[in-house]
């Protein structure tokens, strides 16, 4: 399957390319709704605390070992595990089935936040705030959503089909600075509300007492949940860095960057919601999709003259929260096509294309023509599953065996020389006994409690 046009290896034009690229990809739907509801339901202050620390330890480690991985092979996951042996390659191959198993459901999600966009421009607030009608009507339309869901997949596929200089470094540069430019306008925005300062306190100071396993896992989570760690980016988009690039303060900016969009996010909808709902655990129990579609909207009709306006901005910056991470995912899709089956990256575009548009009309039709089918048990959906499989299984599954592969096979000395090639890396020591030690340790624990919550055997 080869293809004699096989065009060189694309790269970052320079760091600022590279960090916006990373962080952009990590900066999507779990910043913009998960991370504000983990922190509402333990403890605001306290949850943000800890998963600080882990973003900046555990995070950073591999968030440096994928990137260094990808800059030494220039290979995306497959052919980077590859390098090291073919009896290596199977770690590669779960790592690359993450990215094809999230981008269809992601896009089915990003067609909702598409979907709001126009009904706030269209049909203005009231229509939206109807206690949850209005999305549930939607969500089950079938051709309705479907069509929303197309219109975000082309976005998405436009750019990408830019290239990576074109298109994905081009819309980066203009939505991560815009995301970041509305998301504190909006935060601003929602601290002047009554009530607003005691969501401002609950959400910022933190009370150590408060601290539990279930919220150390809960913060584990999103910490590889936000950073885009196991999904095969990070190698994928190290693979595109040229080796002048100094990994050590790239990773902290990605981070850094990461860290400080859900930290808005959370500044944007907790202390609005808290305000209107009177503590943090209401706003908890309004998790996912319901806080964002039925809860946010009410919210934003209390506002007044202002919901519109409001309700507008707050889902464009979604949507290019949606689609810095959708684009990221597709793209690394398409270089494990076009790298395992050395095909241009036209066709294999053209490949991701197809399987994510028939994945995403079948995950699209499990609110609709579909919804018998609950494959974890009465009320989930085929989302549900994948969600499931991608996130909670295949994820620290991959990051797991991604340590011991580095830490324990190759040895940590192979990615220390990497960063070693354009900076002094002064932390190797304490970087190794997070790779070889504690993130085995963390991502065991995370793995158990996932699948013990999906069996109803643990509660987070």
């Amino acid at each position: 399957m080869a293809d004699s046009a096989t065009p060189a290896r694309a790269s970052w034009s320079g760091k600022l390319a590279f960090v916006l690229a990373a962080a952009a990809s990590a900066v999507g739907l779990g910043s913009m709704w998960r991370f504000p509801y983990l922190a509402a339901k333990y403890g605001g202050g306290t949850f943000l605390f800890v998963y600080l620390v882990f973003v900046f330890t555990i995070g950073l480690a591999l968030l440096l070992l994928e990137t260094a991985l990808g800059r030494k092979t220039g290979q995306s996951s497959i052919g980077a595990f590859k390098a090291f042996g073919k009896k290596y390659m199977f770690i590669g191959v779960l790592m690359s089935a993450v990215p094809f198993i999230i981008v269809p459901y992601y896009c089915v999600i990003g067609g909702w936040v598409t979907k709001y966009l126009v009904g706030y421009a269209v049909e203005g607030p009231a229509a939206l705030a109807d206690g949850g009608g209005f999305f549930t009507n939607f969500i089950s339309s079938g051709s309705e959503s479907m069509a929303f869901m197309l219109v975000f997949m082309a976005l998405t596929y436009l750019v990408v089909a830019l290239g990576v200089n074109k298109g994905i470094e081009k819309a980066n540069l203009v939505m991560m600075p815009l995301l970041i430019v509305m998301a504190a306008g909006v935060a601003i925005y929602a601290l002047t509300l009554p009530g607003a300062m005691d969501g401002l306190a609950f959400y910022l100071l933190p009370d150590l007492s408060a601290i539990s396993p279930e919220l150390i896992i809960a913060a584990l989570g999103q910490t590889f949940f936000t950073l885009s760690l196991a999904m095969g980016i990070m190698v994928t988009y190290g693979s595109y860095l040229k080796k002048s690039t100094k990994l050590t303060s790239s990773v902290t900016q990605i981070a850094g960057t990461t860290f400080g969009v859900s930290l808005l996010a959370g500044l944007m909808i907790i202390p609005a919601t808290f305000a209107a709902l009177g503590s943090g655990e209401a706003v908890a129990e309004n998790s996912g999709p319901s806080l964002m579609f039925i809860i946010l909207p009410q919210v934003f009709q209390n506002m007044g003259g202002m919901a519109s306006a409001l309700g507008f901005v707050f889902f464009i910056l979604v949507l290019f929260a949606a689609l810095t991470s959708s684009i990221s995912l597709v793209e690394t899709c398409t270089s494990i096509i076009s790298d395992g089956t050395k095909c241009s990256r036209r066709r294999a575009l053209v490949i991701v294309i197809a399987f994510t548009t028939v994945m995403g009309i079948i995950v699209n039709m499990g609110y609709s023509s579909l919804s018998f089918i609950q494959p974890l048990g009465e009320g989930s959906s085929i989302l549900d599953f994948l969600d499931f499989v991608s996130n909670s299984v295949l994820m620290p599954i991959a990051a797991l065996l991604t340590c011991i592969f580095v830490g324990w096979i190759i040895g940590p000395k192979v990615v220390i020389d990497e960063v070693r090639e354009s900076a002094k890396f002064k932390l190797a020591g304490v970087w190794t006994v997070m790779v070889k030690y504690v993130a085995p340790v963390v991502l065991v624990v995370i793995l158990v409690a996932y699948v013990a919550q999906t069996l109803g055997l643990f509660s987070m």
